[in-house]
């Protein structure tokens, strides 16, 4: 039986503000960095041997790795970042506040671009100030320019193929720290879970969700390690 936990980053800047935040390169606020402490130390009591660490490129995850790490003792553990673990891209909406956004295109609008599971919401225009096609950690990718959940696991699943898979089929208990959408992506490839009701699973942050997997990598447990801050989880397949 092998294990992997996965950790959605503490709160962020943005998320304190209420901001789209997709690839923007948000840090934790004193709350989030509070909520990574805590998963790491919920990690630890576990007594599980992690071995590896996965995290996605992006300041809030990363750090969210670190803090954990440190709590569990294990800041030696080798930590391998990727930009496929990065969070869903919001395109157009990076930077908007939620509910002015939802006061000028209608809630109903913004809710099929937060929501629907595969139609993305408009295009980041080229040249914004938050476009990130000369930032040197994404050198030689193609940035998209705005993602559903359908392309965000589309984007995943190759990294999940190729490093996560192999990992825990060796045999490895792993940590990977990424964000609400590129995780739940991971939890719709795991479970099972319908186009139609995935965009309803929640993932909150700082909360470690513990699965143990068979040797087909299917999960035959699931759970989130602190109770009072648990979501419903979908039915195991």
């Amino acid at each position: 039986m092998t294990r992997l936990a996965l950790i959605r980053h503490g709160q962020s800047t943005w998320n304190l503000e209420n901001r789209f935040t997709g690839w923007w390169d948000a840090d934790l606020t004193e709350k989030g960095e509070d909520e990574a402490r805590r998963a790491g130390g919920l990690l630890k009591q576990t007594g599980i041997d992690f071995r590896q660490t996965f995290a996605s490129v992006q300041t809030r995850a990363i750090r969210t790795l670190w803090l954990a790490l440190w709590e569990m003792d294990r800041v030696w553990l080798p930590v391998e970042k990727h930009w496929r673990l990065n969070e869903r891209h919001y395109g157009g909406l990076t930077g908007l506040d939620k509910a002015e956004t939802a006061e000028r295109h209608g809630a109903e609008q913004v809710h099929v671009w937060r929501r629907s599971y595969d139609t993305p919401p408009p295009p980041l225009p080229a040249g914004s100030e938050y476009d990130l096609s000369g930032d040197p950690r994404y050198e030689g990718v193609e940035v998209p320019a705005a993602e559903s959940l359908k392309l965000t696991l589309e984007r995943v699943l190759p990294y999940w193929d190729a490093r996560l898979a192999p990992t825990l089929e060796a045999g490895h208990d792993t940590l990977v720290a990424a964000h609400g959408n590129s995780l739940r992506a991971l939890v719709k490839h795991l479970f099972g879970v319908p186009d139609e009701t995935i965009t309803g699973v929640e993932i909150p942050t700082g909360n470690p969700l513990l699965l143990e997997l068979d040797d087909r990598l299917k999960p035959v447990s699931a759970r989130y390690l602190d109770g009072d801050r648990a979501r419903d989880l979908p039915d195991l397949p």
